[in-house]
């Protein structure tokens, strides 16, 4: 995972995010688990939409790598309400312990090594509450997402409410020996030609792989999920939605 992806370290594209990953249907789900919880750790908090909402109920605290993304989640409605903390989670350690953590928008994936995943679940297992839950998503392999990530596929106009229209689309490259995609987005301002850009990387990690991951942190999963309406997972869904907690010692 890097520090310094310009997609969300630049303010000139963090300003697209909310436009493309605001509040839908993951948020929803996680609001409903929210619900009676007296404290939420919110990893890959991005700018900050869903936990300041959780922080209308409950003590939350907001952690991402990415300073130009918290700069946002501050400055939004009832962001005074959450603890914003610019930090990794792989490396995470706060001395605390929380009844929900959340891991949302396949922020998972931008850890690309068995190692870097392995060390964020060991993150979770340590800041959760011995009765506590944690829920992730990370796109099923599988279905070969990555496929529609090209120009012809991916191309739409959003609308900013500052610059107007903006045409929006991706590139990619797909490494099957690693799993590993490394994608392009950009940005053109209609009215300008302005055009803003950044490459990336995610990883998608089979089932088996994330279960064995998520065993040898010390955490279980008791149920999974393949979309955030609560699905069942399948070989064919998009979605692979691990819900658990920590691992009960007898």
């Amino acid at each position: 995972m890097s520090r310094d992806d310009p997609l969300y370290e630049d303010g000139n594209l963090v300003q697209f995010y909310d436009l493309e990953n605001g509040w839908g249907p993951d948020f929803d789900f996680c609001a409903g688990l929210a619900a009676g919880a007296r404290s939420v750790l919110d990893l890959g908090c991005g700018t900050g939409e869903l936990a300041a909402k959780l922080a209308e109920t409950c003590e939350v605290v907001g952690v991402d790598p990415a300073a130009a993304m918290l700069a946002v989640a501050r400055a939004r409605p009832g962001g005074d309400r959450v603890e914003w903390l610019e930090g990794d989670a792989r490396d995470l350690r706060l001395d605390r312990r929380f009844d929900l953590i959340l891991l949302t928008g396949h922020a998972f994936q931008v850890f690309l090594t068995p190692e870097d995943q392995l060390a964020a679940l060991r993150t979770i297992a340590l800041h959760l509450n011995p009765r506590g839950r944690f829920i992730f998503d990370s796109r099923n392999p599988a279905v070969e997402e990555w496929r529609e990530w090209v120009p012809e596929e991916s191309r739409e106009e959003i609308t900013h409410p500052k610059l107007g229209a903006v045409e929006a689309w991706n590139d990619v490259a797909y490494d099957p020996a690693t799993g590993i995609a490394t994608y392009e987005t950009h940005y053109r301002v209609v009215s300008t030609g302005q055009h803003f850009s950044a490459t990336s990387q995610i990883r998608f990690t089979p089932k088996d792989e994330l279960e064995a991951l998520i065993s040898e942190a010390g955490l279980h999963v008791t149920q999974w999920y393949g979309d955030w309406q609560g699905g069942p997972c399948t070989a064919d869904s998009k979605e692979l939605i691990p819900l658990g907690g920590l691992v009960q010692l007898a």
